[in-house]
């Protein structure tokens, strides 16, 4: 295991090998990428989601001053694009006779008005006119909500810097340069590879992104469920939690008030999310997903993150005493070692001791944080005793991978559950 300076050591030099970039220009991933196109027809399946609808503007009518592109023939004209008086100044030629009998792809999100179903359209850019409509390409099928074998695979991956290309004017977001594709890529690869039920993630920047993500990349993984709070941190760095399995109440932990040793106050960095799994067989699952505190500032960093070890102790602590057998998993990014007063807390002692299988895994293959010459395992899923009964055994893995071919440098941790 390597010291606390170390493992700053290793952060800093991975810094430096990351171009410096403001966090504005274009995103890897486009907006219009992996959304479903449908036929206005289908919109009422789609209400308030993201879509492209395609088709033919069939008339066009100005109302005062709304601009309305309809795309059927019925008296009632029973869904439109709607363009709003403050919006009309952005197109060069008036909607109406822009598109007027045009074939198009409107992008933007289904709602309802009056009974109408609509798309609300701010720009000419949402717009895309076809000189003819194309066969639309058939949805890619889900994956089964649930492993067929009766197991639940659960996993943690840092992916490094899951940022698009904006500036979020309420982060420090700045100095970090939108994922290259090619990395995204290469995480999406991985993901894929490990075939988890819930995977539990850090360092995204928002829960659109991720969802763009999982929309353009993983569509058929069957990720139904996105879970992200914004957090605390402020470079815009969250956890998240993607899941097959359906979801039930969502907490997050992120104004808990925390203090250190010393009794000052101090907050979680990010977040405490806490997301209690529903699977059709076996008991709910809790899901806790965390990344603690960097060692970016040594010792008052160390402060921070056993503060949130204690903090996330007693959240355990609670759910323990409310019902020796809950189920639940720990999962996330620790910035430190299995011997650190921060693990040390997170494991607790005694009966509510948690557990980690780590020690399936060769000593040389205990690697999650990939950089030379300081690799270490910093990253854990944990179970409480109830859920550590139900561990599959052998099923604790670390896949060793690198920044090359993971595209972050993290390695992931999988591992699985009986459900019934």
């Amino acid at each position: 295991m390597q010291t606390t300076l170390a493992l700053l050591a290793a952060r800093l030099c991975l810094l430096a090998l990351i171009p410096a970039a403001p966090a504005t220009g274009p995103s890897a991933i486009s907006d219009r990428e992996g959304l479903p196109i449908i036929t206005w027809q289908d919109a009422e399946r789609f209400m308030d989601r993201q879509v492209i609808v395609q088709g033919t503007i069939a008339s066009t009518r100005t109302v005062g001053s709304v601009c309305f592109l309809n795309f059927d023939d019925s008296p009632r004209h029973l869904f439109a694009a709607v363009i709003r008086r403050d919006d009309l100044p952005r197109f060069p030629t008036h909607p109406e006779k822009a598109y007027a009998g045009r074939h198009v792809r409107i992008l933007g999100r289904i709602s309802e008005f009056r009974g109408k179903l609509q798309i609300l359209v701010h720009g000419p850019d949402q717009i895309e006119v076809l000189d003819t409509l194309p066969e639309i390409p058939a949805a890619p099928a889900s994956a089964p909500a649930v492993r067929p074998t009766g197991r639940l695979r659960v996993a943690t991956f840092n992916i490094m810097n899951l940022f698009d290309g904006h500036d979020d004017p309420y982060r420090d977001d700045e100095g970090t340069p939108p994922k290259p594709r090619d990395q995204i890529e290469r995480v999406a690869a991985v993901i894929r590879e490990i075939d988890a039920d819930v995977l539990a993630l850090q360092e995204v920047e928002n829960r659109d992104y991720l969802e763009r993500f999982v929309r353009a990349m993983l569509p058929d993984l069957g990720y139904e469920h996105v879970v992200l709070f914004e957090g605390n941190d402020m470079r815009g760095i969250d956890v998240a939690l993607l899941s097959r399995v359906p979801v039930g109440p969502v907490t997050s932990h992120r104004h808990m008030a925390l203090r250190d040793e010393d009794g000052r106050p101090v907050r979680f960095h990010r977040d405490l999310l806490q997301v209690v799994l529903a699977p059709p067989e076996g008991p709910q699952v809790a899901v806790f997903v965390v990344h603690l505190k960097s060692k970016g500032t040594g010792p008052s960093s160390d402060a921070i993150r056993l503060a949130e070890a204690r903090a996330i102790r007693q959240v355990l602590d609670g759910l323990l005493a409310r019902d020796p057998q809950a189920c639940f998993v720990l999962c996330g990014d620790m910035n430190d070692t299995w011997d650190s007063p921060a693990l040390k807390t997170l494991r607790g002692e005694g009966p509510g001791a948690l557990r980690c299988f780590f020690e399936e895994v060769p000593e040389d293959r205990r690697i999650t944080f990939t950089e030379e010459p300081y690799r270490s395992m910093i990253d854990f899923i944990l179970c409480s005793p109830a859920m550590a009964g139900r561990h599959v055994p052998g099923s604790y893995r670390i896949p060793q991978l690198s920044l090359a071919t993971a595209g972050s440098d993290h390695n992931p941790v999988i591992t699985e559950f009986h459900l019934d």
